[in-house]
């Protein structure tokens, strides 16, 4: 006697492979063994690498170097997210829908690229743990919406969903850009012309607001932010790739649960991040030292730190107070490019290398303010010091050296500071910070 469960695996195994041969076309069937099928008439043709089958009127060198960027896509997201690839993941990119014959695209794929994006149509039959999926992408040639697209097709194949929109959407747009070797932003210059002139959205907006996949290029520039900046961010990463690991399968998990504690800081972290996006900028070698305990003096005894040319702002141990002068003396040499000129911390003529600070106190910032290599600063506020080496956000990665800084109080002085620009630093600072709803 057969027992039922045989007899429901055979039933899921004949629906697939009735999903498999709506999905792929007789005439694609017999053609996906070869490399690569004679286009006829500049239409569509094959091509086919050891995880995708790629229908497409891209040019043949076009087609083949999307195929490379394909497969290495796959290959750094399966690692991340450790799970092989399972099946050949089908896809149908168009250069110029004219050049396909009628009937040839999904009707809802052909939509989807009339309007100048892409959609990947899935079907998973699940019961119990277990599952079987097949993912077909529909997608433009054009930007990184075909390996967007992908991102969806792995993901639903590898684990019967994509996640909730906000994480599935973002680690898609991440995997357009990925890079195993260079964590810095590689995004499409429009991206960080949006997000640095925009008003941002907070954390609660982007996790827990209605969300619709495919809504709008801008809302997936959020995601993807924060998706990068979670993934990156040293203070961050280790709790975020087990959370979406979680998410993908369907674990009782969320963001509240995982960094609910974290909130305020990691919205610091991320308004910082929008602040000085760039193309190239490093969101590890900016990330927040939360753990340093600041000092405040009680004689005139020094308080050192040692300041790394190519890190965002860091702890100099030392809490100042508003209107009181400090000493500062810092030695050693540094470089704002790989083969630059050593530098010590005044810097060039221009400023570059220059040692400047910040005033961190309640999650606001002061603006920066000049500190140099010896001599007397007032302190334009009450907070936290930390220091850095003047240079564009973007540019810190090929920076080398550091800085040995002693500090110190020279003592109270009424009255008003030494500096205009200091107390005009004070006055100016973040607004608070995005938080997270609880």
């Amino acid at each position: 006697m057969i027992s039922r469960r045989l007899v429901d695996r055979i039933a899921c195994f004949c629906v697939l492979a009735l999903i498999l041969s709506w999905s792929v076309p007789a005439s694609a069937q017999k053609k996906a063994a070869t490399k690569k099928t004679t286009r006829s008439a500049g239409g569509p043709a094959n091509y086919s690498s050891k995880n995708f089958l790629l229908h497409t009127d891209l040019p043949a060198d076009e087609a083949k170097e999307l195929l490379r960027k394909l497969e290495r896509m796959l290959s750094l997201i399966s690692r991340y997210w450790a799970r092989s690839n399972g099946k050949v993941i089908e896809m149908y990119v168009v250069d110029d829908v004219n050049s396909w014959p009628p009937g040839t695209l999904d009707p809802r794929g052909l939509q989807s690229i009339r309007s100048g994006g892409g959609i990947t149509r899935s079907t998973v039959l699940s019961r119990g743990n277990s599952f079987i999926a097949k993912a077909t992408v529909f997608a433009v040639a054009r930007r990184g919406t075909p390996l967007h697209e992908a991102v969806h097709a792995y993901c639903a194949q590898s684990f019967g969903t994509t996640g909730p929109i906000w994480y599935g959407e973002g680690m898609a747009e991440m995997g357009c850009n990925w890079n195993e070797k260079d964590p810095s932003v590689h995004c499409e210059s429009h991206i960080v012309r949006y997000i640095r002139g925009s008003d941002p959205k907070s954390l609660n907006e982007i996790i827990n607001s209605p969300q619709t996949t495919g809504d709008s290029w801008q809302n997936y520039a959020w995601r993807w932010a924060l998706c990068h900046l979670l993934a990156n961010n040293p203070n961050y990463s280790q709790r975020f790739r087990p959370l979406g690991l979680g998410l993908l399968t369907k674990k009782n998990v969320s963001f509240e649960q995982v960094y609910g504690s974290m909130a305020q800081e990691i919205s610091f972290e991320y308004r910082f991040f929008l602040k000085h996006i760039e193309r190239g900028y490093r969101v590890d070698l900016c990330s927040w030292d939360w753990k340093t305990r600041y000092l405040k003096p009680r004689s005139k005894r020094a308080l050192s730190a040692k300041i790394k040319a190519n890190l965002g702002w860091q702890p100099s141990r030392l809490f100042v107070k508003k209107g009181e002068d400090y000493q500062v003396s810092a030695s050693g040499t540094w470089r704002t490019s790989k083969d630059g000129k050593k530098l010590n911390a005044n810097g060039d003529e221009t400023g570059r290398g220059r040692l400047v600070g910040i005033l961190f106190n309640d999650f606001q910032l002061s603006e920066p303010f000049d500190v140099g290599a010896s001599g007397t600063f007032t302190s334009p506020g009450d907070g936290n010091l930390l220091l850095r080496c003047k240079d564009e956000w973007h540019e810190m990665a090929d920076n080398d050296g550091k800085i040995s800084v002693r500090l110190k109080r020279a003592g109270t002085r009424p009255g008003l500071p030494k500096s205009k620009d200091l107390e005009d630093a004070a006055e100016k600072s973040f607004d608070p910070p995005l938080g997270l709803k609880r």
